[in-house]
């Protein structure tokens, strides 16, 4: 049952979070950079799991066979497996087993010292992140971004249809996983609003230093309110303090904007790591979620195409502060029809 909240409850950003483990990361003898590997979940300590070694070692593993103008069949069928399951480890999806990866690079001719670096990777792969413990709750497309969102140093979204999920808070948030998702069992729905508050923080962490989160917001999102008395202006409230954070800033797109770069794409994420120790680190991402599945695009003109979607967006929104004074009038409005 979706209850009335007020705003005098504790908000998340002063939630505490137990320290979670970090796996180590080998020592790398050939070209993987050191240092991309970093302390830094949604807690306020903790680690990111296996999602940056997985990506790290599926990059390699891509180039190693492309060089060698191998095709994803070809490698399939020297592994014995499906090629389904070579594009998931190149993509980073899934763990994989060191002696798979040394067959891999003995087909795709790779140097011994990089086999054995990249079979140490692999090692790191089936580390497990704290999102894991949460079972099925977690669709298995999303696990990747949950541990790239720990990963990140900067994460910049656009949202046109509801509060991002890292500024949601409880009663909204109960009101969108009922909306999404109206058969699930009140345990799996607690295990979801427990999956979202672990995740928000990442915002309240210490080390490493918490991202960088920039939100557009579209005005009608302000507007959209659940059925629950208070929800949302409590939720109106929860985006004007993340804008006092040092690191967050929250600004809306009004509806004079206009048609803009972004219409047609919907909600997506930017994804943005720290730099390694050499000096190519891990790539920006972009994340696009649907109904049944997910997108995660790092290629430069795909790239390219959400930067330019973005500084459209940013151009057209309101600035901090007047986004501040639009969400306080949508606040007051809100009181006055309760």
């Amino acid at each position: 049952m979706l209850t009335q909240y007020s705003m005098g409850q504790n908000p998340w950003w002063i939630m505490t979070l137990g320290d979670l483990a970090r796996p180590a990361f080998p020592e790398g003898r050939n070209a993987i950079p050191r240092g991309t590997v970093r302390k830094g979940s949604c807690g306020v300590e903790g680690d990111a799991g296996s999602t940056v070694p997985r990506r790290q070692l599926g990059r390699y593993l891509r180039q190693l066979r492309e060089q060698r103008g191998i095709t994803v069949k070809s490698a399939a069928e020297h592994l014995e497996c499906s090629i389904q399951k070579v594009w998931r480890i190149e993509k980073g999806a899934v763990p994989v087993r060191g002696p798979d990866v040394k067959v891999l690079c003995q087909f795709y001719e790779a140097s011994g010292e990089m086999a054995e670096a990249l079979a140490g990777l692999a090692r790191e792969t089936k580390a497990r992140g704290w999102w894991q413990s949460y079972g099925d709750v977690v669709p298995e497309w999303f696990e990747l971004y949950v541990g790239l969102e720990a990963s990140a140093a900067r994460i910049r979204k656009f949202e046109p249809a509801l509060i991002p999920g890292l500024l949601q808070a409880r009663a909204y948030m109960e009101a969108v996983i009922a909306a999404e998702q109206p058969t699930m069992t009140p345990s799996d729905r607690e295990d979801r609003i427990a999956l979202k508050l672990e995740r928000q923080g990442l915002l309240a962490r210490h080390f490493p230093p918490p991202p960088r989160l920039e939100v557009i917001v579209f005005e009608g999102v302000l507007w959209a309110a659940p059925d629950i008395p208070g929800a949302m202006a409590q939720q109106l409230w929860h985006l004007l303090k993340a804008n006092e954070l040092p690191h967050a800033s929250v600004r809306v797109l009004p509806f004079a904007a206009g048609p803009h770069r972004a219409s047609a794409a919907g909600a997506f994420t930017i994804l943005e790591f720290p730099p390694g120790d050499s000096a190519k680190g891990e790539p920006p991402t972009v994340y696009s979620e649907s109904l049944t599945g997910a997108l995660y695009l790092d290629k430069p003109k795909e790239l390219e195409r959400y930067e330019e979607a973005w500084s459209d967006l940013a151009e057209r929104a309101l600035d901090q502060q007047q986004s501040g004074e639009l969400i306080r009038r949508v606040v007051k409005e809100l009181n006055e029809r309760e």
